[in-house]
């Protein structure tokens, strides 16, 4: 059985600090995927992530660009959003497989459009609208996943 973690965040403070929290967590290499419609807080996420790791400058989210790497001194991390991959094969371009060489953290938005091509999520976030906040369900998929929900206090 995985081990699941469920939250209830009130805004977007709480999306990025959750997202700093995750990313003290997360040990590489580790893959996440980031569930959620359009404007769930995917991106916000990411970038309380990239901040807990103190990365300073613009976290974009790359809806047309695809990825957005990050060299940090903690290591490699990568930023996906596959909403507009018309092709799960179009991965391969993007040298997909130079990302996931086992030494980075790599979170996806949209994971769904990269099935098939993609391998098995370590840990997974689902982000659902419960207003005024989020509700939010992290399911570890790994020990890896099981490891970072751990260190995250679930």
């Amino acid at each position: 059985m995985s081990r699941v973690l469920e939250l209830y965040l009130d805004d977007e403070e709480g999306m990025m600090a959750l997202g700093g929290r995750l990313a003290l967590a997360v040990i590489a290499p580790c893959i996440l995927f980031l569930h959620g419609d359009l404007g769930a807080g995917k991106t916000t996420l990411v970038r309380g992530f990239l901040r807990g790791l103190g990365h300073q400058g613009a976290v974009r989210s790359p809806t047309y660009t695809l990825v957005e790497p990050y060299e940090l001194p903690q290591g490699r991390y990568y930023h996906f959003d596959l909403y507009r991959l018309a092709d799960p094969e179009e991965l391969e371009y993007l040298g997909i497989r130079d990302c996931l060489d086992g030494e980075a953290v790599a979170l996806f938005e949209w994971p769904e459009q990269g099935e098939g091509v993609l391998p098995a999520a370590d840990l997974s976030l689902h982000i659902h609208y419960r207003l005024p906040g989020r509700h939010l369900r992290l399911e570890a998929h790994s020990a890896q996943g099981e490891a970072a929900l751990g260190r995250l206090g679930g």
